[in-house]
């Protein structure tokens, strides 16, 4: 019986790719890089990505696709001051914005028309990285291989941040010049003038960290919202129970921090069923009633009128 014996594949994410398949038989090409939409498998060949994301690849895309919108929440609440009306109009605004450029987002990926993706697993952090495991058989001529080897979990976050931006100076503009009369003409755009900075910003974060943010995001969202939460409820003098109450925006923040602890914590626990992370949600108020039980001792007040005093 004659074997058809070809050179083995270097490096580790150079591959052959099927050519054609006639019955049981199959004709693979050179060793080379694997089309969009495939990867290789242990024996060197490009296979298609035909999996279903796990539960922590929808998180780790939930976080990047709340990354703008958290961002556009506290520049049109920096920007839009205590006295305009426009503030709760412009939050719904960017709410809108960043959903519906997700579900397009969805639908123009593979499969298109569909809610739902297929994707390739991700095995470690140097999937997301390589175009720095060329191939040089050499020592002279490198061999390119690089490819999404974690299809679409690289791309799919440009895509949704192109259609937020586009949808954001399509519809908040026009919006914003009707609604935010209580504000200057030089003020009422700030919040978008802010989107434009800070849209290349994630962008380029995706491009050149988007591994490590893969690996790292569940802890940096505990550890963001945990220093956000206690900075809030110090600038704003909270120090007991009946200050969280007497308004109602201090409870929308608490609610969202918790919202964000208990993400954090799933995405921590890498569980598939709710069930086994339901004790740990249990911490989710934790820190807010540390803080209420100890700020009789720190006094946020009075430190930050001595500040404002320059002791």
């Amino acid at each position: 019986m004659a074997v058809d014996i070809q050179p083995a594949c270097l490096g580790l994410y150079c591959g052959k790719t099927l050519l054609f398949k006639n019955g049981s038989s199959e004709i693979y090409g050179e060793c080379g890089v694997c089309p969009r939409g495939q990867r290789t498998n242990a024996q060197k060949y490009c296979q298609p990505c035909t999996e279903t994301p796990e539960l922590y690849d929808w998180l780790y895309l939930g976080f990047m696709a709340m990354l703008p919108l958290v961002l556009h929440w506290f520049f049109i609440e920096w920007y839009s001051g205590k006295k305009s009306s426009s503030a709760l109009f412009q939050h719904v605004t960017a709410l809108f914005e960043c959903s519906v450029a997700a579900i397009i987002t969805l639908l123009v990926s593979d499969p298109v028309g569909v809610l739902y993706i297929r994707s390739c697993r991700v095995l470690m952090l140097s999937d997301w990285y390589t175009m720095l495991y060329n191939p040089s058989p050499d020592y002279v001529t490198t061999v390119h291989c690089t490819h999404e080897a974690v299809y679409p979990l690289y791309t799919i976050v440009f895509v949704y941040y192109a259609f937020c931006l586009m949808l954001m100076m399509l519809l908040r503009p026009l919006l914003v010049k009707k609604i935010a009369c209580g504000l200057g003409k030089s003020e009422r755009f700030k919040s978008i003038y802010a989107a434009l900075y800070f849209f290349p910003i994630l962008t380029v974060l995706q491009a050149v960290g988007g591994g490590l943010l893969y690996y790292a995001f569940p802890y940096i969202i505990l550890v963001l919202s945990l220093v956000t939460l206690a900075v809030y409820m110090s600038a704003s003098e909270i120090e007991s129970c009946y200050d969280l109450l007497v308004r109602k925006k201090r409870l929308i923040v608490l609610f969202s921090h918790w919202l964000l602890h208990a993400y954090g914590i799933v995405s921590i626990s890498r569980a598939d069923r709710l069930e086994h992370d339901l004790p740990l949600l249990a911490l989710v108020p934790t820190p807010a009633l540390f803080y209420l039980f100890t700020a009789k001792f720190t006094e946020p007040s009075r430190i930050l009128s001595e500040g404002a005093n320059g002791h």
